[in-house]
């Protein structure tokens, strides 16, 4: 039997990388999903499932760092699946630059996706779970560099080191109400983002994982998909590294 069948997952940054492969596994574990996103893509993405499982997906665009989409991103769903089983708030963007390289702009703009995008979609999912008085599962979207620093970035470990508090926060908060709240923590992976890099540069990020490679897209979608399962009903408020040995050095 399928584990999410009938499952109502959200993903956000839905539509490429660690997301698309997200939403692919839990659709082949039987889930209706939602595909959230600011690309359009989305919109292809979803109409592919639904060719294969009619009103089995669906595309909502939206910008995580803007409260009144998120507050859509649920109420579109609600709407359209009538609940919400599983949020995977994966959206996110990248940065370089030491603090006096990045202007308060800069910092803005990352942390206005990669945490307090995680923020609203937290909230609202857990106001959604309360709403609906059943059990829900949160997993958000960390990375090595909520457990490790690394020189030359400022912005993006800080805000992915907010997320893992925030995560262990929203677990303890809400563990009597059967939400458990988990955080993913990717080393590097082969992203589109990665994708764009020079060999030299590509060659040096293999070189900090010793498992001597990058991970893929699928292998952090099924730890996702492990901590969205009733296999790991005793798990809220941990930290999963998937990251071929990178924090260990």
């Amino acid at each position: 039997m399928k584990r999410f069948k009938d499952k109502v997952a959200i993903v956000t940054g839905g539509a490429s990388g660690i997301g698309l492969a997200t939403i692919r596994e839990f659709f082949a574990e039987g889930a209706k999903v939602v595909i959230a996103d600011f690309s359009d893509k989305g919109a292809d993405i979803a109409a592919e499932f639904n060719q294969e499982r009619s009103e089995s997906a669906l595309f909502i665009k939206v910008d995580v760092s803007q409260e009144e989409q998120v507050k859509n991103l649920f109420v579109e769903t609600v709407k359209f699946f009538g609940k919400v089983d599983i949020v995977f708030a994966n959206a996110g963007i990248a940065d370089q630059g030491r603090i006096t390289d990045i202007s308060l702009a800069d910092w803005d703009r990352i942390m206005g996706v990669n945490l307090t995008g995680v923020f609203l979609t937290d909230k609202f999912a857990v106001e959604q779970f309360l709403a609906q008085g059943s059990p829900g599962v949160i997993i958000n979207c960390g990375s090595a560099h909520s457990l490790v620093a690394k020189t030359g970035i400022t912005a993006y470990p800080a805000a992915k080191g907010g997320v893992k508090m925030l995560t262990q926060t929203l677990a303890n908060d809400y563990a009597k109400d059967g939400i458990r709240v988990n955080t993913v923590a990717p080393g590097y992976i082969e992203t589109p983002i990665i994708a764009r890099a020079n060999s030299e540069a590509k060659e040096r990020l293999v070189s900090l994982h010793p498992m001597g490679r990058l991970g893929e897209p699928r292998e952090i979608a099924r730890g996702v998909l492990f901590l969205a399962s009733e296999d790991a009903s005793f798990i809220t408020g941990t930290i999963l590294p998937i990251d071929g040995g990178y924090t260990s050095v």
